[in-house]
């Protein structure tokens, strides 16, 4: 297999800064959302209230590639309690995000400097976080594959930025 580069997902600590030093309400929407839910920066920019399944708690995404074409494949993204208010509160005053994919760059940049992150922060570097978070929070591979729209396993496997300690841990306390 050719090399594939790894971005390094947040540390347990450093994602909690990143969310506790957000400001505003723009913020919390983005650093949220994308550490809860695993969006790509694309499916955060163009989501609307047409895809917030407001009384099942969870948001339908047309994502990156699909059998009929670009944006045709679909998949359900549940929401967290932290950040089903936020999007409410913000869908309630617009119809969509009303950000660019670049604008949302920006405001995760801005957000992981002041909070003292010395290491590129990206929404992508945000994405492999929400992955490695939901691994060990016992979610299954299969699952997570789901959530992040892969079509293929070995796709999800690389988000697995798993520590040789996180493995020794896990290993013992399973075996």
């Amino acid at each position: 297999m050719p090399y594939q580069f790894r971005r390094e997902p947040l540390t347990q600590d450093e994602a909690n800064r990143l969310a506790s030093v957000c400001e505003t309400h723009e913020e919390k929407l983005v650093v949220w959302t994308l550490l809860d839910t695993g969006l790509r920066v694309s499916e955060l920019a163009s989501l609307d209230k047409d895809k917030v399944e407001w009384q099942a708690h969870r948001i339908m995404v047309y994502g990156k590639g699909g059998p009929y074409g670009s944006r045709t494949k679909r998949r359900i993204i549940p929401l967290s309690p932290r950040v089903q208010p936020l999007i409410e509160q913000h869908l309630a005053l617009h119809d969509k995000i009303g950000m660019s994919p670049r604008t949302i760059e920006r405001i995760v940049k801005r957000v992981a400097n002041r909070a003292h992150i010395r290491r590129p922060v990206t929404p992508h570097v945000l994405r492999h976080t929400f992955s490695v978070t939901a691994i060990q929070k016992g979610i299954s591979l299969p699952a997570l594959q789901r959530l992040l729209g892969h079509d293929r396993l070995t796709t999800t496997e690389i988000y697995l930025n798993l520590s040789p300690e996180e493995v020794i841990k896990e290993f013992q306390s399973k075996w």
